[in-house]
């Protein structure tokens, strides 16, 4: 409770200091309008139903991406850990792709697939797949040996001690590694929506661009807002849970 009044105070003075620039004439209002016409586009967009519309849009585009590079990236992962020839070879690709801004990946998938769904599709799994190989294949490689061998002499050997044991033990590293994949997925498909046009069905990254495009700057300040707000929903409600599990069962809470 006390951590809430102290977040609520903070965002609070951050609105009294906004709204005291754009009093001041700081900036323009036009470039930066006051807390208030924020909200009451935030306000009007959710009463018409083109914000809803637009976050369902994003966040199944966003879901079908990122859990399809999690299917593809946790078993990529474990093999790279267990054989050598991946780990010089996969795992040096897929450490090199990481780096890659997510941008990059949108001139190739509207070259390849057009503006459609598949790009949008084809841009989110690359920002995910290659943090979910690395975070595999780290998580892995540091469980200590003695957990491997202490499995062995309990009769547990293959395929038994990689999805029993060695998954298990590496699963802080794993979770890890699928909060840094949403990170990244939710950049690749801003930066796709921004530039790819669907006409099937307008996201978040759409509303982000025609704002741009009208001088609209409420809208731009609210749909950042909304992807903010999204992102921190998304943190408690899906990886911090797993976080304090995981810290409990190995014992590393405060």
């Amino acid at each position: 409770m006390k951590r809430l009044i102290i977040a609520l105070l903070f965002f609070a003075s951050l609105l009294f200091v906004w709204e005291a620039l754009v009093r001041a004439g700081v900036w323009s209002a036009v470039l930066l309008p006051s807390p208030a016409i924020v909200a009451r586009y935030l306000a009007d967009a959710a009463l018409d139903g083109s914000l809803w519309d637009a976050s369902l849009v994003t966040l199944r585009r966003l879901f079908a991406g990122y859990l399809t590079g999690i299917v593809l990236g946790l078993p990529l992962g474990l093999l790279t850990a267990r054989f050598r020839f991946l780990r010089d070879t996969l795992g040096l690709v897929a450490l090199g792709l990481q780096t890659l801004p997510s941008v990059c990946w949108v001139p190739l998938a509207l070259l390849w697939f057009g503006q459609s769904e598949t790009a949008m599709f084809f841009v989110v799994l690359m920002g995910t797949v290659w943090s979910m190989i690395i975070a595999t294949e780290n998580g892995v490689r540091n469980v200590p040996p003695i957990y491997a061998r202490a499995a062995l002499t309990m009769g547990s050997k293959g395929l038994h001690t990689w999805l029993r044991v060695l998954l298990p033990a590496s699963l802080p590293f794993v979770v890890s590694g699928m909060k840094q994949g949403w990170a990244f997925a939710w950049r690749s498909l801003m930066a796709a929506e921004i530039y790819v046009t669907v006409l099937g069905g307008f996201g978040l990254g759409h509303l982000l661009h025609y704002g741009r495009e009208l001088n609209a700057m409420e809208q731009v300040i609210g749909v950042m807002v909304v992807i903010i707000a999204i992102g921190l929903l998304a943190d408690k409600a899906l990886f911090s849970p797993w976080e304090r599990f995981l810290h409990k069962r190995w014992g590393t809470a405060s």
